[in-house]
């Protein structure tokens, strides 16, 4: 068998689906289906520091999971993300493992004041740390990533008429300036598609990874088995 230190990628991401579905399979509410994913969320990052995985990345919500689901969802969902965030930083595992927690999107426009201080607060507390980078997309939509980054590029061009358009400059103008591209993307859920443009100019040459499972009993071990396919792939970037 293939040792779990080897061949590891150097950043995931996670996509969280099925909460609602699994949580209709046992007829409760969809917001316990979340309650439930949040758990699983700090199990899957425990995880992938124990393996050696530097870089985590989460899809926590959508632009369009806000405007499209109920109010009684969404603000259950918020109130978690409010509960999860004071615990984070009052706790010492982010201090000690010197995790980084940064949070790309537009949940600044979206979110209420008191949750927005609440992750104001995550990100401040851990931006000098340098060991383990989690990245929470919260209010994120990748379409819309993309188009917040044009006009910052057309913007500069206004000032700099001599400004030189690259993919360095695109990189700098996005949510994920600071973060190498994506190694190893996981879906779960059963639906083997991607969503809103997620991630769009960090996918290039991204292993793809799809499980039926939903969110709620996808823990450590579907995650050892999922980063166990990745190390059996052979990736050969356009060659």
């Amino acid at each position: 068998m293939t040792s779990m230190k080897n061949n590891l990628p150097r950043h995931i991401v996670v996509i969280p689906d099925g909460n609602r579905r699994w949580a209709r399979a046992k007829n409760l509410n969809p917001w316990v289906g979340h309650q439930e994913g949040a758990k699983r969320f700090g199990e899957l990052v425990d995880e992938s520091i124990e393996l050696g995985i530097p870089y985590f990345s989460f899809w926590g919500l959508s632009i369009d999971n806000i405007k499209n689901r109920s109010k009684k969802e969404i603000d259950f969902l918020l109130n978690i993300l409010n509960k999860e965030a004071k615990k984070i930083v009052k706790g010492k595992k982010i201090y000690e493992k010197k995790i980084k927690i940064m949070v790309p999107g537009f949940w600044k426009d979206f979110f209420p004041k008191g949750l927005c201080q609440s992750i104001e607060k995550l990100i401040k507390a851990t931006e000098n740390h340098d060991r383990i980078f989690v990245n929470l997309f919260l209010a994120y939509n990748g379409t819309d990533e993309m188009l917040k980054t044009i006009r910052q590029i057309v913007e500069e061009s206004r000032k700099n008429p001599k400004l030189k358009i690259s993919s360095d400059l695109v990189k700098k103008n996005l949510f994920t300036k600071d973060l190498p591209p994506v190694d190893y993307l996981i879906r779960t859920g059963g639906e083997p598609h991607l969503s809103a443009g997620f991630m769009m100019w960090d996918l290039v040459y991204t292993q793809l990874y799809f499980t039926k499972t939903y969110f709620p009993d996808f823990g450590k071990k579907e995650l050892r088995k999922a980063i166990r396919e990745y190390q059996r792939r052979e990736r050969r970037f356009g060659e």
